[in-house]
C-alpha cells in the first residue's frame, strides 16, 4: 500500500508540473504576441546620463551636470499602482530628484510622481520638497518643510519651472516612464524563461 500511495503522489505532482509548464509556455506566449512596448522607442533623456540601470534590480539613476555647476541626480522606478483600461503606461513612476549646488554641501530634494493615463501630456506632480542642510549627515529631526500642495500656488509653480528649467520636463518624463516599463517587461519574460526552463529541466 505505502508504494502505491507513492506512485499516485508522483502521478500527481507530474500531472501538476505538466499543468504548471502549460501556463507557463501560454503566458510567455501572451507576452512575446504582445510586446507592449517594444516598438516604442525610447526618447531622449536630453543632458541626462544612465549611470545605474541594472537588469537585477527595478530602478534607475540619472545624472547631469548643468553648465552652472549644479548636479542634478534622479532615482526612478515604478509603483506597485496600476492603471487599467485605457491602454496607456499602467503604472506610475516615483521619482527622487536631488539638486546640489557647486561648493555647497546642502542639497535641494523633491520626491515626484510622474504618469501618463492616457492623456496626450503626461501628469508630473511633486510631492514633497526638502531642503537637506548637509550631504553628509541626514537627520531624521530636521524639519523638512510643509506638504508641496500647502504651498503658495504661485511658489509651486515656480518650483516646477525650476526642475523643468534643469531637464526635467515632457520629453524627460516620457522617456523615463517607458524605459522602466520596458525593463520591468524584460524583466517578467526573463524570469518566465527561466522558470520555464527549470521546469523542463527537472523532468
Amino acid at each position: 500500500m505505502p508504494r502505491v500511495t507513492q506512485v499516485l503522489r508522483r502521478a500527481r505532482k507530474a500531472i501538476e508540473d505538466l499543468d504548471l509548464l502549460k501556463i507557463l509556455e501560454s503566458e510567455l506566449s501572451h507576452e512575446l504576441s504582445s510586446m507592449r512596448y517594444q516598438d516604442d522607442k525610447v526618447g531622449s533623456f536630453g543632458d541626462f546620463v544612465l549611470e545605474w540601470d541594472s537588469p537585477q534590480s527595478q530602478d534607475v539613476v540619472l545624472r547631469k551636470k548643468c553648465s552652472s555647476g549644479e548636479e542634478v541626480a534622479v532615482s526612478a522606478l515604478l509603483s506597485r499602482d496600476t492603471f487599467h483600461g485605457d491602454g496607456s503606461l499602467p503604472a506610475e513612476a516615483l521619482l527622487k530628484i536631488c539638486i546640489k549646488k557647486p561648493r555647497l554641501s546642502s542639497i535641494l530634494k523633491f520626491d515626484c510622481v510622474a504618469s501618463n493615463r492616457g492623456g496626450s501630456e503626461p501628469e508630473f506632480d511633486i510631492q514633497n520638497a526638502h531642503y537637506i542642510p548637509s550631504s553628509s549627515r541626514v537627520d531624521s529631526s530636521i524639519y523638512r518643510g510643509p506638504l508641496f500642495s500647502d504651498l503658495d500656488p504661485a511658489l509651486q509653480n515656480e518650483l516646477r519651472q525650476y526642475l523643468a528649467a534643469r531637464g526635467i520636463e515632457e520629453n524627460f518624463t516620457n522617456s523615463l516612464l517607458l524605459h522602466l516599463h520596458k525593463k520591468e517587461q524584460g524583466q517578467y519574460m526573463s524570469w518566465l524563461q527561466k522558470l520555464r526552463d527549470t521546469m523542463v529541466e527537472n523532468q
